[in-house]
């Protein structure tokens, strides 16, 4: 039982690289078309490289469940062709045997993703992001195309740019509203600079140009430096300028606890996170699912046809999935329930196959 465990370990493993390699290297190309796409004076080619090449990891991440789905039909594919299955069926093995024994390199897959996904894509695409914005940004107050805006008490923020790690920001705007939700002030600072040194932490600014509204009466007045006291930590702000399906678990879980403390909507982080945590059992269900197709339909089918099939799996799959994120956002569905749906459809699909096969 070993041997025929290390046999279709070898044979699933083996496919699965070469389907990741494939996939991975088609995203990359358009991945690089795109950030080309924005180069210019700012934003060179080689930086349009430097970000492609720091987030390969996180397609790396996205890509594995479907890699895993077109290695098993793959790798499960040639040994049928061969009649290797049908040779291990006579011989006694069971069929859900030989499933154990492609779940057990689905596991590695599942594990391997999971560490990328936590601990090697994020801060690489938090780096990437945040040269990227810097890049881009200039010294405008607003720059439309990159920053990101967000609310902190009565404080509406749009920040250009923040420098890895988040202890920097770069084209900060501020505008305050009162309890009539009234403008207040607002200001403009090129930079600030986080400091906490034992007491209460606060924002350093500098060049800050500032606009006090009171009635038909407007202020201006320029500083070199000011102190902003704000609940906003550089733990919240490396991530800001992330994607939520590209941010870590503990960072989405961490964020998403930050708006509702805030009073805004955080449904979209829990989506990400729950989306995130539940990965691995996406791997299994497409695995499983799979598994059922080559011991059933796909015994005696050519490869060209298996890769129809893996395709229409996989786009079905995201198809559903894409379909239920909105669906859960705009209906108030659980995020959970959003997210399990298509992974139990794929698991119930592919358990129901298994039991009609012989």
């Amino acid at each position: 039982m070993d041997l025929l465990d290390r046999h279709v370990r070898i044979a699933v493993l083996m496919s699965i690289g070469v389907v990741l390699g494939v996939i991975v290297s088609l995203d990359l190309i358009f991945s690089l078309i795109d950030e080309l796409g924005e180069s210019g004076s700012n934003y060179t080619v080689g930086n349009a490289l430097a970000f492609v090449a720091m987030t390969t990891p996180t397609s790396i991440y996205e890509l594995f469940p479907f890699a895993a789905l077109g290695g098993t039909i793959f790798g499960l594919g040639i040994l049928a062709s061969n009649n290797e299955l049908v040779v291990m069926q006579t011989a006694g093995v069971h069929k859900w045997r030989i499933v154990t024994a492609v779940l057990k390199p689905a596991l590695l897959v599942m594990v391997l993703s999971l560490i990328i996904g936590e601990y090697v894509s994020p801060p690489l695409e938090q780096v990437a992001n945040s040269n990227k914005a810097i890049q881009l940004s200039g010294t405008s107050s607003i720059n439309s195309e990159a920053g990101t805006w967000r609310k902190i008490g009565n404080d509406f923020i749009h920040i250009n740019a923040i420098a890895p790690g988040g202890e920097q920001l770069f084209g900060v705007s501020r505008y305050t509203i009162d309890d009539n939700r009234q403008l207040v002030s607002a200001s403009f600072a090129e930079a600030a600079e986080y400091v906490d040194e034992g007491g209460e932490p606060y924002w350093l600014m500098s060049n800050v140009q500032q606009s006090l509204f009171a009635g038909t009466r407007i202020t201006t007045s320029s500083y070199l430096q000011e102190d902003w006291v704000a609940d906003l930590s550089p733990e919240l702000l490396s991530v800001l300028l992330v994607e939520p399906d590209k941010q870590s678990i503990s960072g989405l879980y961490r964020f998403a606890q930050f708006f509702q403390s805030e009073g805004l909507d955080s449904s979209v982080y829990f989506l990400a996170f729950w989306k995130k945590i539940l990965q691995p059992l996406s791997t299994l269900a497409l695995v499983v699912l799979a598994v059922s197709f080559v011991f059933g339909p796909l015994r005696e089918a050519t490869m060209g046809y298996r890769v129809f099939i893996a395709l229409s799996i996989g786009i079905a799959f995201t198809t559903v999935q894409r379909m239920m994120e909105p669906v859960s956002l705009i209906y108030g569905l659980s995020p959970l329930m959003a997210v399990m749906t298509p992974i139990a459809l794929c698991a119930v699909v592919g358990y129901f196959l298994m039991r009609r096969v012989a």
